[in-house]
C-alpha cells in the first residue's frame, strides 16, 4: 500500500457515487506497502477502501477479485470488491484499474504487539486458507516465484552501487545454492504470499480479517508459511522460538507438515528472505519517488534475516533448526497395526 497514483477530491466524489457508496465525507491516502495506490474513502454510509492496482494487468484483477469472492464464500474474513452502478467490479483510471471495498474495520498490530495466542491464531487462519484454496480450480501465476525473482535480481543487480559488493556476492551465492536445493515436488495450492502483522486486523484477540492479496497465487504452501515465520517470528534481530511455536502449533492444528516439508522449511525460509530482499531493492531501494508518499521498507531487514539463515550471523536459528528436526511426529502418519 502506498501511494503512486494521485487522487484529487473530485475524483473521489465520482468514484462514491459511481459505486453508490453514499455522500462524500473525506478521503486519506495510506502509506504502507509497496506495489500499489490506496485510499481511504469516508461517507455518510461508511468507510471504504479505495485501490488502484499499480502493475496488474486487466486479467491479473480479475484473478485476484474472482479468488477474493470464491474465499470470501467459503468464510475467510477477507475483502469483497464492491460492484458499480455499471455492474462492474473495477474501474479504468488513468490507464490502471481501480477497484473498492468496504473498509476491515479492526486493529492492525505491530509485531511486537503480537502475543502468543495472536500468533496462534495467524497460523490457524493459514492453514484454513490453504485447506479451503484446494477447491479452487482456477490458476493463478506465481509472480514472485523463484525464476522470476532471480530474473527480477539480475536486473536489479546491475543497477547497485559497488559500495553494495558484499550483498551482491551474497545474493549471487544464494542464488546459486536455492537453484539446487530447493524442492518443487511438495504440496502446492492457493497461498497469500505476504502475511505479515500489516494484512492482518484483530479486535482485541479474535481475527477479523486479512487483507492485500496482492502476491496471492497458486504456489508451495511451506513457502507461505515461511514468509510468515520470517515476517511474524522474527523480532529484534534475531528468530523467536516463542513465536516460532504458537505459529507452528495453530497451522499444524488444521494441517500437519509431512516429512518433505519439513526437511524443505530451512530453504524455503532462506527463498522467502532472498524474495523479500530482491523486491524490497527493486520497490524502495532503486525506485525514486517522494517518501512523504510511502513508508520506506529496507532491504536490509531481509537481508539479515537471509545471513542468519544462511549460518553467517548470529541470530536465534539453531533453536528454530533444532524444532524443525524434531518437529515431525511419526506417530501421527503411522497406520496402527490390527490387534492378534
Amino acid at each position: 500500500m502506498a501511494i503512486y497514483t494521485p487522487l484529487n477530491k473530485r475524483e473521489a466524489v465520482r468514484i462514491a457515487e459511481e459505486f453508490g457508496l453514499g455522500d462524500f465525507v473525506s478521503y486519506t491516502g495510506i502509506r504502507n506497502g509497496s506495489v500499489n495506490t490506496h485510499y481511504l474513502l469516508e461517507t455518510k454510509r461508511g468507510r471504504f477502501f479505495i485501490k488502484i492496482d499499480e502493475v496488474k494487468s486487466e486479467v491479473e484483477v480479475k484473478q485476484e477479485q474472482e479468488l477474493l469472492f470464491y474465499l470470501k464464500r467459503q468464510g475467510c474474513p477477507c475483502p469483497q470488491p464492491i460492484k458499480s452502478k455499471k455492474g462492474k467490479y473495477y474501474h479504468e483510471f488513468h490507464g490502471k484499474y481501480l477497484s473498492v471495498s468496504r473498509y476491515l474495520e479492526g486493529v492492525e498490530l505491530p509485531p511486537e504487539a503480537l502475543t502468543p495466542s495472536h500468533l496462534e491464531t495467524l497460523g490457524h487462519t493459514l492453514a484454513d486458507l490453504h485447506l479451503i484454496g484446494r477447491g479452487y480450480k482456477k490458476g493463478i501465476d506465481n509472480r514472485f516465484g523463484f525464476t522470476k525473482i532471480v530474473s527480477m535480481y539480475r536486473e536489479v543487480r546491475k543497477q547497485l552501487p559497488s559500495h553494495l559488493k558484499n550483498i551482491v556476492r551474497v545474493l549471487d551465492d544464494e542464488v546459486v545454492y536455492l537453484e539446487n536445493y530447493l524442492d518443487n515436488n511438495l504440496p502446492k495450492g492457493i497461498v497469500h504470499g505476504d502475511l505479515f502483522s500489516d494484512n492482518v486486523k484483530f479486535k482485541g484477540s479474535r481475527l477479523v480479517g486479512i487483507v492485500d492479496f496482492e502476491a496471492a497465487c497458486r504456489g508451495k504452501l511451506i513457502y507461505d508459511l515461511a514468509t510468515a515465520v520470517n515476517a511474524l517470528g522474527y523480532l529484534d534481530g534475531r528468530y523467536r522460538i516463542d513465536r516460532f511455536e504458537p505459529l507452528i502449533t495453530g497451522y499444524e492444528s488444521l494441517r500437519p507438515l509431512s516429512l518433505p516439508e519439513w526437511d524443505s522449511f530451512p530453504n524455503e525460509l532462506r527463498f522467502s528472505a532472498l524474495r523479500f530482499t530482491v523486491t524490497r531493492i527493486k520497490d524502495f531501494y532503486l525506485r525514486k519517488m517522494d517518501e512523504g508518499h510511502r513508508v520506506y521498507k529496507d532491504f536490509k531487514e531481509f537481508f539479515d534475516r537471509l545471513l542468519i539463515l544462511r549460518r553467517e550471523k548470529s541470530g536465534g536459528m539453531e533453536d528454530i533448526l533444532l524444532a524443525m528436526a524434531t518437529g515431525y511426529d511419526y506417530r501421527k502418519y503411522q497406520k496402527s497395526k490390527p490387534s492378534k
